[in-house]
């Protein structure tokens, strides 16, 4: 896949992950009610980052990302001080 966004500064490119569309015990949630999640997968990386890099998985704070949509695709874009860690 091909991402056609270049962020600029401290800026990263990633995609989040689904929500859950069922509960543990198997229910089905309403899309309304499914709790969006808080990871995703780094895409791209602007020139002034310098702890994450492309393909790491991270957990970033709840209301610091702008959501886009490129070419049918949705991608978030969160500055790095907003990156809260990354998952190994």
């Amino acid at each position: 896949m091909s991402v056609h966004l270049h962020p600029l500064a401290d800026y990263i490119v990633a995609q989040g992950d689904t929500a859950n569309e069922r509960t543990a015990s198997g229910l089905y949630l309403p899309n309304n009610a499914q709790e969006k999640p808080k990871t995703a997968t780094v895409l791209v990386v602007g020139p002034a980052v310098t702890h994450v890099k492309k393909g790491d998985r991270i957990i970033y704070k709840s209301f610091s990302t702008t959501d886009v949509k490129v070419e049918k695709e949705d991608y978030i874009l969160v500055k790095e001080e907003d990156v809260l860690a990354t998952i190994k």
